[in-house]
């Protein structure tokens, strides 16, 4: 009731049932309502195939060596110069003073681990993952990274969205956006465990349905089962909670029925709202997905070899073995996009335990996931990311630890048309600052979207009367590292 004018305000049921979806229900619910005004909206400049469907698979621009990413991501920002940007000089001045700069007079803290040559190309990895190492022919380690402030919030919110000031769509939505989908009951794009803000897997001003939809996982498994190994369970505190127990099957389908006759009601009032139907009916697929996902994360049917591989029913590994494990299924069944978020690499302290308790969970994860990848004939077009917001300084905090370094810091990615067996790029003797083949984060974002087959100058959305793109105005491919 409108008590100035004494009128009553009606209220759409796409109003009220927007406000009152979340989680998987949601992004279904936005996917589909969508689909009805799809002839009035922005459209992307790559029109797919199924025109009533925005989510519909798609050409890019043109033919790209990958067809899906899984990005792992490292919060807090993982010390590069021990794990892999191999620093003999700073191993040999530890104790020195710096001579000059911000931080004159702060002491070298060389690594505490050993760096061995890796693979056929002699890649210098860290002993801090020698499982990962094993793929070394395949990986290109990015040693010239840099981005723009040393804060974790601000550099979080670069990394996935190009931006550490405005609200802008994330990487995984721009690649939505621009592919679209291959899976109908299922989102395009999935976080696991994100952390931070939701605007790291957020979609901004690109339409709802090409955000990304989280997933909460466990990370810790089953602490009892440390030290030793054993079937894991198929439910447990490692498979995400996505029906409504409260009613059941039966009673979400009686729901959803009740809700289909309110709409029929809605429409003979309005003499037909074809939107009103389209967003009623996204339930559907809403109902399609907490029937598929319960058996998606359900490991039973995995051999006990596969298992072990990841490291399940085993610690530290257990956690981050069965989202890696999830991340590898999400993208067996056409998911687009898929990151797994590993907090914990903030090492202003006990730097030399905490960081090797924390690659010792997840060195034997990734190795699986590239291994399993591999023999599924997958890596060839599944282009794998690790790495975090900024890397560490290589003068110490205190006695045992780094603070933050966002002028130069090491990723690495794998498969999907990546050239193996590179090291590309460098920061100076010490790892303080890129000093060759930089690679900006507005650059790693344009060479994703290009092993994709998306052009980061082309793909754009215009909104408040400006074309955006995820690049901004900057951007350069780096195709000494494409295949």
């Amino acid at each position: 009731m409108d008590c100035c004018n004494n009128r009553v305000t009606v209220h759409n049921r796409r109003d009220m049932l927007k406000s009152l979806s979340a989680g998987f229900g949601y992004i279904a619910f936005a996917s589909l309502a969508a689909q009805a005004a799809a002839a009035s909206g922005p459209r992307s400049i790559l029109a797919p195939q199924d025109t009533s469907n925005p989510l519909a698979p798609r050409s890019g621009h043109f033919s790209g060596k990958a067809k899906r990413v899984i990005f792992l991501c490292m919060d807090g920002g993982p010390s590069h110069v021990d794990t892999f940007d191999y620093k003999p000089k700073l191993q040999a001045d530890t104790g020195k003073e710096l001579s000059s700069g911000f931080r004159r007079g702060a002491k070298l803290l060389g690594s505490p681990w050993t760096f061995r040559k890796s693979g056929k190309s002699g890649l210098y990895i860290s002993d801090l993952f020698s499982e990962t190492a094993k793929h070394a022919d395949e990986m290109c380690l990015l040693r010239g990274m840099h981005t723009t402030v040393p804060a974790h919030a601000q550099a979080q919110l670069q990394m996935h969205t190009g931006s550490f000031q405005f609200v802008r769509p994330s990487l995984g939505a721009w690649s939505l956006y621009g592919l679209g989908t291959v899976n109908e009951n299922l989102p395009g794009f999935v976080t696991v465990n994100p952390s931070r803000s939701a605007q790291t897997y957020g979609s901004a001003f690109l339409p709802a349905y090409y955000q990304g939809s989280p997933m909460r996982m466990s990370g810790g498994g089953n602490r009892q089962a440390q030290g030793r190994r054993q079937r894991p369970s198929t439910q447990g505190d490692a498979v995400p909670n996505l029906t409504n127990t409260s009613y059941g099957v039966e009673g979400q389908r009686e729901q959803l029925d009740l809700v289909q006759i309110l709409n029929s009601e809605r429409e003979k009032r309005l003499k037909g709202d074809d939107q009103v139907e389209g967003i009623i009916e996204s339930y559907e697929l809403a109902f399609r997905m907490q029937s598929e996902v319960p058996g998606l994360v359900d490991i039973s049917g995995e051999n006990q070899r596969t298992l072990e591989m990841y490291g399940i029913g085993s610690q530290p590994t257990d956690g981050f073995g069965r989202q890696c494990l999830l991340a590898r299924r999400l993208a067996e069944t056409g998911v687009r996009f898929v990151e797994v978020t590993v907090g914990g690499w903030d090492h202003h302290r006990n730097l030399k335990a905490e960081l090797e308790n924390k690659c010792q969970s997840i060195d034997q994860p990734i190795a699986a996931l590239l291994t399993d990848l591999k023999q599924r004939g997958m890596l060839k077009d599944t282009l794998v990311l690790w790495g975090g917001e900024f890397g560490r300084t290589p003068y110490a905090q205190g006695n045992d630890g780094r603070d933050h370094n966002n002028k130069g810091f090491a990723m690495w990615a794998a498969g999907g048309g990546i050239k193996g067996g590179l090291s590309y790029g460098s920061t100076d003797d010490y790892g303080l600052e890129a000093v060759d083949g930089k690679m900006h984060i507005h650059d790693w974002h344009a060479t994703i979207l290009h092993l994709l087959g998306l052009d980061h100058e082309r793909l754009t959305y215009n909104y408040a009367g400006r074309d955006f793109r995820l690049t901004d105005v900057h951007g350069i491919v780096a195709k000494d590292i494409v295949a």
